[in-house]
């Protein structure tokens, strides 16, 4: 059975902070997860999963890993987000590589992305925390970024070696840079730590565009994977709806 994580940074974004994990545990999400935890109140987050007794399933790390130029800086940058992620019980820390550097090769970005993937995994798997890279797509929401497809995550993955560092596949992003969803999910599976789900065109929920949505999420659940899947949408009207929606599908 699919256990879903709200991404409580867009379905509620109109709330007090820690106010929307409550509205998420209300709404029946088995988690929480949001984005960069430098600028908010991690106490009053923490109390407020404590109370509806919901786990924090995952936030993001920061640094640019393509930066040739800042390696130090973003293992730093990884692992006091790896510390973190362990005080608040988070299991998934969300990599992004950062930006395709100009006048730098691919090959050289990769292995740089590579070398410090490799230098924090070790500090991960003492935390008993998941790096998840993720690939965005370049079309629509993230021009210029480095990473955009499964093959290219997944090798970077391999190459590290480390139980702790993933791939976040995204079903929204790769519709738009690859399709061949649930192919390519299932083939996959060992090597995806975390789940994103939104809806093609928009960024909707589930059910407002054109992923069929129930045959996704139960090729998710047939391939065995365990990990959360996360609702990292904006919703078209009321976000409880918008994610019962959703829930139903799983």
């Amino acid at each position: 059975m699919v256990k879903f994580s709200v991404c409580v940074e867009m379905v509620y974004n109109d709330d007090p902070f820690h106010e929307r994990i409550h509205r998420a545990a209300a709404a029946g999400a088995d988690a929480v997860e949001f984005w960069d935890w430098r600028e908010k109140d991690l106490d009053a987050i923490h109390a407020a999963a404590d109370e509806v007794d919901l786990p924090i399933a995952g936030c993001t790390a920061g640094g640019v890993l393509t930066d040739l130029d800042a390696t130090d800086e973003t293992v730093d940058t990884i692992r006091e987000s790896i510390s973190t992620a362990s005080e608040l019980g988070c299991p998934s820390l969300i990599v992004t590589t950062g930006p395709d550097q100009e006048g730098v090769g691919r090959q050289e970005q990769r292995e740089n992305i590579v070398e410090v993937l490799d230098r924090v995994a070790q500090d991960a798997e003492d935390a008993g925390v998941t790096l998840v890279v993720e690939p965005l797509n370049t079309a629509v929401d993230h021009p210029g970024y480095y990473l955009t497809d499964t093959d290219e995550g997944v090798a970077i993955v391999d190459e590290v070696g480390s139980p702790n560092v993933k791939l976040l596949y995204d079903v929204y992003h790769q519709q738009i840079t690859e399709g061949n969803l649930i192919e390519t999910i299932t083939a996959n599976v060992e090597q995806i730590g975390h789940i994103h789900v939104a809806d093609v065109p928009g960024r909707h929920e589930p059910e407002t565009g054109e992923i069929n949505y129930g045959n996704v999420l139960a090729a998710i659940d047939d391939a065995g994977y365990e990990g959360y899947v996360g609702c990292e949408f904006t919703p078209t009207g009321n976000p409880d709806e918008a994610l019962a929606t959703t829930f139903d599908l799983g």
